[in-house]
């Protein structure tokens, strides 16, 4: 994940809304799928509360952009059939995993890019704690269903909570081998080392909400 692509951004984006069939309403799925892709995800990985929904189809487009794999782990059997028959043909384009999603990542998983947990999750801090030492590389991690949750609240790291369907957590985390070990890897890979944020607005007359990543200094405004 070395740079952003607006365009591969913007594909899996309307890929996501197609696939949910939501013309006019864009949700979460949407708005992760474009944050994948966007940043060349390579390996995402996805803890799930329960079955497996509109959050992987917004990867699996993802991934179609990027090449990239996507993991789903799942907590047991009965999660894993359910998500196999939500997800029908589109299953075959996931590696399900059944498992703790806090070992799994803490150990199987690290070098993983890109990681989202379901904020449902009753272990989710546990989760998000373990997953903020000892990367391999720079990682985005993405919490949905994240309001009324205090994951926010206490992370350490430069966390931002946006007001996209039941509240995404964005953070970024520094991974040791990421451009020689600098720490200029816990800002996504930019190039030059360029820190950048994501900023929220929300238009007044229509009530849309626009998301915009910024990167500093001098650097370009891109809309997600």
């Amino acid at each position: 994940m070395n740079y952003w692509s607006a365009e591969n951004a913007t594909e899996a984006y309307i890929k996501t809304m197609k696939m949910g069939k939501r013309a006019n309403e864009p949700d979460v799925a949407e708005f992760i799928s474009a944050i994948a892709a966007g940043n060349n995800a390579q390996l995402m990985v996805v803890a799930c509360a329960e079955a497996a929904g509109s959050t992987i189809q917004g990867l699996i487009a993802a991934s179609h952009q990027t090449g990239g794999r996507l993991i789903c782990i799942v907590k047991g059997i009965e999660e894993l059939h359910s998500s196999k028959q939500a997800l029908s043909s589109d299953a075959n384009q996931v590696e399900f995993v059944v498992g703790n999603a806090q070992t799994l990542l803490s150990n199987d998983y690290k070098s993983a890019d890109l990681v989202v947990i379901d904020c449902n999750l009753e272990n989710h801090e546990g989760i998000l704690g373990a997953i903020q030492t000892e990367r391999e590389k720079s990682t985005i991690v993405l919490g949905y269903n994240a309001f009324w949750k205090d994951s926010w609240v206490w992370s350490r790291l430069n966390s931002h909570l946006l007001p996209i369907g039941e509240g995404l957590l964005l953070m970024r985390i520094a991974g040791r081998s990421v451009n020689g070990g600098g720490k200029n890897g816990g800002h996504g890979g930019n190039k030059g080392g360029r820190p950048s944020h994501w900023v929220v607005k929300v238009d007044k007359c229509t009530g849309e909400e626009h998301v915009f990543r910024i990167r500093s200094p001098g650097g370009r405004v891109v809309r997600a």
